[in-house]
């Protein structure tokens, strides 16, 4: 169904490739997720399924057909086979949820008795049927991307494709879709899923494709998240809790070395806005220690302490 051979994508002006050699067969029915870092390639990947973007070398067979022998004019002909999800909804603004979802079949010629039965079908099976004449301003978040769902699904597609399509919504919204999208892969319909939703992906046991730097890192049935894709969140954790440790620890060693940086920082601030800030001002060294919360030394001699940590 879907076939990458040795695929890489180098795109212009960048200094490495954003995929690697990748070798991918997912077949009919399957639930495929693609996880990793930020810029791994999960979406070059679905870019290319799309045909949006062309290899750089390589080939791709979706549906039975070469990509690369797919001329522009035949794109839209093409991805009438495949549906596609993304994480920020792209809901036609001045059109009802029906019209929303009856849009594609009309720009394809289906006949209005036709849409009528398709979208109302649809519309049912996302959960909507009642907000049909709803604006997408008057929906919530998780309403709005059932809409897109429901317009990705009603021409019956044999690949559905989800670039982060939770990645908006709360968790328990979240459930939801993704509930939604495993009814409409138990259907028969093949669904591709790039993500960062790492409980989604452990909770679900289905087959995961890891990304590092454009090369496969493990292709796994059944499998979960995985610490390599997971890493960068580690790594952002442990950054900032080393930061805040560091910073609990990084106490000024007198009052004058507290007061100079706060008058260098006060300085630099007024500057940055063009403003001349009054020496008397600067010159404030209770006031500022106040800001602190430090102890000025001139201001209580009956009380002489050390200065402590910063409050």
């Amino acid at each position: 169904m879907i076939w990458f051979d040795n695929v890489s994508k180098k795109y212009p002006g960048t200094a490495k490739p954003a995929l690697s050699d990748i070798n991918i067969r997912v077949k009919r029915g399957e639930f495929v997720f693609l996880v990793g870092a930020s810029g791994s390639g999960k979406s070059s990947c679905l870019q290319l399924i799309l045909r949006e973007e062309r290899v750089t070398s390589g080939t791709i067979n979706v549906l039975g057909q070469d990509l690369s022998s797919i001329s522009n004019r035949k794109v839209p002909y093409f991805r009438r086979n495949l549906g596609v999800v993304f994480q920020d909804f792209r809901l036609l603004g001045n059109k009802t949820v029906y019209d929303n979802v009856a849009f594609s079949l009309q720009v394809i010629g289906k006949s209005r008795g036709f849409i009528q039965e398709a979208v109302t079908d649809t519309l049912e099976m996302v959960g909507l049927t009642n907000k049909a004449k709803r604006m997408p301003t008057e929906l919530s978040g998780g309403e709005q991307q059932r809409v897109a769902i429901a317009r990705a699904i009603v021409n019956k597609p044999a690949i559905l494709l989800a670039d982060e399509p939770t990645g908006n919504l709360d968790p328990n919204t979240s459930l939801g879709i993704m509930t939604l999208l495993q009814n409409i892969n138990a259907g028969g319909t093949t669904v591709v899923m790039a993500t960062h939703e790492a409980g989604f992906v452990n909770e679900m046991q289905q087959r995961v494709i890891e990304l590092a730097e454009g090369q496969i890192v493990r292709d796994e049935q059944h499998g979960g998240y995985g610490i390599t894709a997971a890493l960068p969140i580690i790594r952002e954790a442990a950054n900032a809790a080393a930061a805040a440790a560091a910073a609990a620890q990084d106490v000024p060693e007198s009052l004058d070395e507290a007061i100079q940086a706060e008058v260098s920082s006060g300085t630099h601030e007024a500057f940055e806005l063009g403003l001349e800030p009054e020496i008397s001002v600067l010159n404030d060294t209770a006031g500022i220690a106040r800001r602190l919360g430090l102890r000025d030394d001139d201001a209580d001699n009956d009380d002489q302490q050390d200065v402590g940590p910063v409050r």
